[in-house]
């Protein structure tokens, strides 16, 4: 029978670091390119990050603090999913870092930009797969209290999706192939995709 190390998250877990982020992971990066009011382009990554609905495709991804993103994608409601990948991994980690608002990350990051269809914010030029969203809600969280907590939550439809022609394989994305990465639990933890199973659910 198993042993269980069980703690109060308000009370401390008692290691030498939080173990939550490792156990929920590998979590999908939602690598979010969006404009300011100027038309400064802003690039960021989010861990806090999925897919929550399939027709209308349905993003989320969560913010701590109101950083840049927040603010332009509250004053445009748009913005454009970019797809972490192994290739890509040291631009996505370079625009993590915290710059002032007038900074476009795509040029520190040493990266092209490419106009999206249907929204403003460019995607990532080489990105094996963006997805241009429109804002739905911007929601700031609570805690069970009724608290407000300096966390918000973005939530937008997919309107247009563009995927490299190189990352489908008989009419299928694949995630290997595009070198999906993912964001694990402690400091600096990251994962690409590797080997996959098929279960199908009972009835298919």
């Amino acid at each position: 029978m198993a042993t269980y190390h069980s703690f109060d998250p308000a009370l401390g877990h008692g290691l030498p670091h939080d173990p939550i982020k490792a156990i929920v992971a590998p979590r999908p990066i939602g690598w979010i390119s969006s404009l300011d009011s100027a038309g400064t382009a802003n690039l960021a990554p989010y861990s806090y990050f999925n897919l929550f609905n399939h027709k209308p495709p349905i993003l989320i991804f969560g913010s701590e603090g109101r950083k840049d993103t927040i603010r332009n994608i509250e004053h445009t409601r748009e913005f454009v999913f970019n797809l972490a990948t192994r290739n890509l991994a040291g631009a996505v980690n370079q625009t993590s870092a915290v710059q002032p608002p007038h900074i476009d990350e795509f040029v520190l990051a040493g990266l092209e930009k490419t106009p999206s269809t249907k929204v403003a914010p460019p995607r990532v030029a080489g990105v094996a797969a963006a997805m241009e969203c429109r804002l739905v809600q911007v929601q700031q969280l609570t805690d069970a209290a009724g608290v407000p907590i300096d966390t918000h939550l973005v939530i937008g439809e997919v309107v247009q999706v563009h995927i490299d022609q190189a990352c489908l394989v008989d009419g299928l994305f694949d995630i290997k192939r595009a070198g999906t990465i993912a964001r694990c639990g402690y400091r600096g933890d990251y994962v690409e995709a590797g080997e996959t199973f098929e279960m199908l659910r009972p009835g298919r």
